[in-house]
């Protein structure tokens, strides 16, 4: 398999997974154009998307999602919950919908779709796994903290994008008010820095080679500060081999291979 991310942040969030010409998005929180000029750069035609996982409903994850399958009527694999709040926020969706219970596994093509259930402040959030010609990757952002069924779901994957949102004294020193400060730092958030360099650690002492760092905030972080906070904590526990990455922003990451 192959990951790149299309883009990643709180402006926006979308991922490419690919494995023998097949293809999978996750999430589609950017315009639609970009996300066609995107596959196309890859030799993705949209039209042969084998579907779109959306993770939750906020709008820096389904922000293109009305006009692409609009166009080009693709399979949505996600939770009763967030399907619901779909279907009251755009016509015609439908007959697209492929509900998956947080827990649920299903093939398509030559995937095997993982879900899990993630706390988020949302309607009913969930990451995914995916695996593919013997390998396994995980897709684990907008969560507020690091269930067990998070960890049973994602440890043993070969490859886990991983959020790391914010640093905790730059959130409380920052100028965002306090209820928005408590969102962030609450258990239905974000992972900081700290929290996600130890789920990176977890991932590592199972097997993880790649950790692709992702969903960072403009204004309560920096790629330099995630990176140090996970290689810092990686190194110090004989992990320094592990392929390290942050997602850039708004434009595509190189791909990764599972």
């Amino acid at each position: 398999m192959e990951l790149r991310t299309l883009a990643s942040g709180s402006s926006g969030n979308c991922i490419l997974i690919s494995h023998n010409g097949a293809h999978l998005l996750v999430d589609a929180g950017i315009s639609c154009r970009r996300i066609v000029s995107a596959l196309r750069l890859f030799g993705a035609e949209p039209e042969r998307l084998l579907g779109i996982c959306i993770t939750h409903e906020h709008s820096d994850h389904i922000s293109g999602l009305s006009t692409l399958t609009k166009h080009y009527r693709l399979n949505i694999y996600t939770s009763p919950g967030t399907a619901r709040q779909l279907c009251y926020r755009m016509a015609g969706l439908e007959d697209l919908l492929r509900p998956l219970s947080p827990g649920q596994e299903i093939e398509t093509g030559p995937f095997v779709l993982g879900s899990f259930p993630i706390s988020h402040d949302a309607a009913e959030p969930m990451g995914f796994t995916f695996s593919a010609g013997g390998k396994r990757a995980a897709v684990v952002t907008d969560l507020g903290y690091v269930s067990d069924q998070v960890l049973k779901s994602v440890l043993g994957a070969e490859l886990v994008v991983c959020e790391s949102n914010h640093d905790v004294e730059w959130v409380r020193s920052g100028p965002y008010p306090y209820y928005l400060k408590s969102r962030i730092l609450g258990d239905k958030g974000h992972l900081s820095n700290e929290a996600g360099s130890a789920l990176a650690l977890q991932c590592a002492r199972s097997g993880a080679h790649t950790v692709l760092l992702a969903h960072l905030s403009a204004e309560n972080n920096s790629p330099a500060r995630a990176l140090q906070t996970t290689e810092t904590v990686l190194s110090a526990e004989g992990f320094g081999s592990v392929t390290l990455a942050v997602a850039p922003r708004n434009e595509p990451s190189p791909a990764y291979e599972v």
